[in-house]
C-alpha cells in the first residue's frame, strides 16, 4: 500500500508541473496572465478561457485575419500548450460565433458585420433589463454590497484609466446583476454575446463617452435595485444598453463604410 501511495503522489505532482508548464507556455506566447502582484488577475483563468482571449486579442491585432485557414494543431504548437483546451476554447468561439469550423480544413475567423451588433444588443435587451427588474425584487444585502464594492472598483480603475481594468470590473458588475436576478444562465450568455462585440476591437470609451459616463450609465441602476424600484431598475439598464449598443454600432458602420444605423437598430431591435 506504501508504494502504492508514493507511485499516486509522484502522478499527481507530474500532472501538476504539466499544468504549471501550459501556463507558463500560454503565457510566453501571448502574454495573457497578468502579473499578479499589479492587481490584473482576480481568479486564475483556465488554459480554455486563456485560449479563448488568445484568439480575441489575435483578431483585434490582425495576428488571425479573416480569410486564412488556421488548425487546432497549429494553435497548440504555437501556444505551447495540448489539444484539449485550445479544442474546447474553439468550439465554445465557434458556439459564440467567432469562428467557422470546416471538416478536414480547419476553422476561420467570422468577419462581423454591423447587423451582428444589433442582433447582439437585441439580444441583451431582451434579458438584461428584465434581470435588473427581478434583481430589485428577489436582491439579497451581501448581493448589493458586493455589487457597490465591484463599482468601487470600477471607480478606481476610472481614477487612473485603466480602460482594460474597467471593463473587467464592468463584465463583473452585470454578471452581478443578472445573479441578483437569478438568472445564471442569462448571465453566461451575456458574457458569450460580450465576447463576441469585444472581437470588434471597438469601446464606447474616449471619444463617444469617458468612463466616467459609462460609470455613471450604472449609477441610476443599481440605486433602482437597491431601492427595490423595479421598473426603474429595467428602464436603467435598457437606456444603458441602447446608449452602449447604439455607439458601437456607429462604429462598426464606419469599419465596414455602409449601412444606416437607425434602420439597422430598427430592424433588430423593435419589440424589445
Amino acid at each position: 500500500m506504501g508504494g502504492l501511495a508514493m507511485e499516486q503522489d509522484r502522478s499527481r505532482r507530474e500532472e501538476k508541473e504539466t499544468a504549471s508548464n501550459m501556463l507558463v507556455g500560454l503565457s510566453g506566447a501571448c502574454g495573457i496572465l497578468r502579473n499578479m502582484s499589479a492587481g490584473k488577475v482576480f481568479r486564475q483563468r483556465s488554459l480554455t478561457e486563456q485560449v479563448m482571449d488568445y484568439v480575441r486579442e489575435a483578431t483585434l491585432d490582425k495576428t488571425m485575419v479573416t480569410g486564412e485557414w488556421y488548425s487546432v494543431y497549429q494553435l497548440s504548437e504555437q501556444l505551447g500548450i495540448s489539444r484539449s483546451p485550445v479544442r474546447d476554447a474553439l468550439l465554445r468561439l465557434e458556439e459564440a460565433g467567432l469562428i467557422r469550423f470546416t471538416r478536414n480544413r480547419g476553422f476561420q475567423i467570422v468577419e462581423t458585420r454591423p447587423s451582428d451588433v444589433a442582433e447582439i444588443f437585441a439580444l441583451r435587451l431582451g434579458i438584461e433589463p428584465p434581470a435588473a427588474y427581478r434583481a430589485a425584487l428577489l436582491r439579497t444585502d451581501e448581493q448589493l454590497h458586493a455589487a457597490y464594492e465591484t463599482v468601487d472598483r470600477m471607480t478606481a480603475s476610472m481614477e487612473k484609466q485603466d480602460e482594460e481594468e474597467f471593463f473587467v470590473h464592468d463584465r463583473i458588475l452585470h454578471e452581478q446583476i443578472m445573479i441578483m436576478g437569478q438568472s445564471q444562465r442569462g448571465a453566461g450568455l451575456v458574457e458569450k454575446l460580450r465576447g463576441h462585440t469585444r472581437t470588434l476591437g471597438a469601446s464606447t470609451a474616449g471619444s463617444k463617452r469617458t468612463l466616467a459616463d459609462i460609470l455613471r450609465e450604472h449609477e441610476p441602476i443599481l440605486e433602482a435595485i437597491s431601492r427595490g424600484s423595479a421598473e426603474i431598475a429595467r428602464a436603467s439598464m435598457r437606456e444603458h444598453l441602447q446608449v452602449t449598443g447604439r455607439l458601437l454600432l456607429e462604429q462598426a458602420v464606419e469599419k465596414a463604410g455602409e449601412g444606416d444605423v437607425d434602420i439597422i437598430w430598427e430592424q433588430h431591435t423593435v419589440g424589445v
